[in-house]
């Protein structure tokens, strides 16, 4: 099993990365600002301008650490490859998969009745924690809509279909999104999901835990020897890590969404954390995206059951742990890829 071990975060702008030894050190105009032993950590993620050097890039690849770039707001620029991991067999079924309309729906399926079916527990946690202090009845129709989705996507057999399911589901489950915010509501209200850019507060956290836990999915994916950029509900697109994005479906409500609604719940980042622009583009500050990653690495932390290996791991091995059940599934060593279920 993986060890969850640290993710070095690089949030200042102007900061260079580079290898001394074993060593990850941190530079600023020539002077060292920091050191970190390599063998500690499972990721990089640089928000700087300057980057990292090429000999970080090769031992990174090298060791299985995996670097990614973004900019200094948080939208994924690059991340860094080394030489495929895992057997030639695996990722050649992988594509086989991919090119095969009912193969790729057949797994598809599976990641979005994930999705909705943790969709909709989080409404209903939402309505068992604070009953007195939302509107229960909407949350209990979109719950149902949710619950009603759930027998068809099973059995669904097109991909196009599928994604219509889908999108039903996203449109109940975000139509009650606003109602599971509680506190501060003149700043953090949610009405539609704006993503390039975001233009209110709760979508721009919401942006960007997206984007840390595509980086992750992306990271377990090529651990275990699959190509992230090959996917089954998302098509192929340059530049796009889709199997991580189809990944990562079902992890949103539970994970991401679920952490957002706790940080502006318990008053972790409030109004003040944020920057308006020209246009309507609102971003996290950057001390509110300091807090914001601390918060983060500190949830991955926090000790699950996983509800198919029912075994206690950290919150931060779930993609990991996915990752492996869908290559045992591409072996064919399960009949079916089994979604993270979260209740």
């Amino acid at each position: 099993m993986r060890k969850l071990l640290n993710t070095l975060f690089v949030t200042s702008e102007d900061v260079y990365l580079s290898l001394d030894g074993e060593n990850v050190v941190a530079n600023r105009e020539r002077q060292v600002l920091a050191r970190y032993p390599l063998h500690t950590l499972s990721g990089i993620i640089s928000f700087s301008y300057p980057g990292a050097s090429p000999a970080l890039m090769g031992a990174c690849a090298k060791r299985g650490v995996s670097l990614a770039f973004c900019t200094p707001r948080g939208r994924f620029l690059a991340r860094v490859c080394g030489e495929n991991n895992g057997n030639v067999l695996l990722r050649r079924t992988q594509y086989r998969t991919a090119d095969d309309p009912a193969a790729s729906c057949r797994a598809a399926r599976s990641m979005i009745f994930g999705k909705l079916y943790n969709a909709r527990w989080s409404l209903e946690r939402t309505r068992r924690d604070h009953g007195l202090r939302i509107d229960a009845q909407r949350l209990n129709a979109a719950s149902e809509t949710l619950k009603n989705l759930l027998p068809a996507v099973e059995c669904e057999t097109d991909s196009e279909h599928l994604r219509g399911l889908e999108g039903v589901g996203a449109t109940a489950y975000f139509g009650a999104m606003d109602d599971q915010i509680l506190c501060a509501k003149e700043c953090f209200y949610f009405h539609t999901r704006s993503r390039r850019p975001p233009l209110d507060p709760f979508n721009a956290m919401l942006s960007f835990a997206y984007s840390l836990l595509a980086h992750d999915c992306a990271a377990a994916l090529e651990s275990v020897g699959l190509d992230s950029y090959v996917g089954f509900l998302h098509r192929d697109r340059p530049g796009r890590a889709s199997l991580a994005l189809d990944l990562m479906e079902e992890l949103r409500p539970c994970f991401a969404d679920r952490f957002v609604l706790t940080m502006v719940n318990r008053r972790v980042i409030g109004p003040k954390a944020f920057e308006h622009r020209e246009g309507g583009t609102v971003l996290l500050t950057d001390d509110a995206r300091k807090t914001f990653l601390t918060h983060w690495q500190e949830h991955k932390r926090e000790t699950i059951t996983h509800p198919y290996l029912q075994e206690k791991i950290f919150w931060g091995l779930v993609p990991y742990v996915q990752a492996l059940l869908l290559a045992r599934y591409l072996r064919q060593d399960l009949d079916a890829y089994p979604p993270f279920l979260w209740k």
